[in-house]
């Protein structure tokens, strides 16, 4: 028998929106950052561009700014959901020529680490990195 526990849901059990994440989520009131910059820095590290300062320091204080340091890849990977769908990736293609959405993932888990901004790392994965970048479907 499982029994979920609040060091059971540190580790990644359970849902996503349950134990330290459920603060996340926009019905427990967590209000998702759109994260403009990030957005435009992942798209132009994903074709190997050089990132304007002036949009790095823009992701890097946004991602900052939101005080739950739980929430942040959270947001992160809202935003990378909110490019697949305007973009209409699917698995496996071009998110736009130049950048495959596998890419854009694992660039887009480590903006974290890029900023120097901490993140929790329940599941033991690269420390800076989001740990969804370790799941096929994320």
């Amino acid at each position: 028998m499982l029994v979920a526990t609040p060091m059971a849901a540190e580790y990644g059990a359970g849902s996503y929106n349950s134990g330290p994440w459920m603060w996340c989520d926009p019905a427990m009131g967590h209000r998702v950052s759109p994260l403009t910059g990030c957005r435009e820095m992942v798209k132009l590290q994903c074709v190997g561009s050089q990132v304007p300062e002036v949009v790095l320091r823009d992701c890097c204080q946004k991602l900052a700014g939101i005080a739950n340091d739980r929430c942040r890849c959270h947001d992160l990977g809202s935003m990378l959901d909110s490019v697949y769908q305007e973009l209409g990736a699917r698995e496996g293609t071009e998110v736009f020529p130049g950048c495959r959405k596998e890419v854009m993932k694992l660039t887009a888990a480590s903006v974290p680490e890029v900023c120097k901004v901490p993140i929790p790392n329940p599941s033991g994965y690269k420390a800076g990195v989001c740990y969804w970048a370790a799941y096929p479907d994320a």
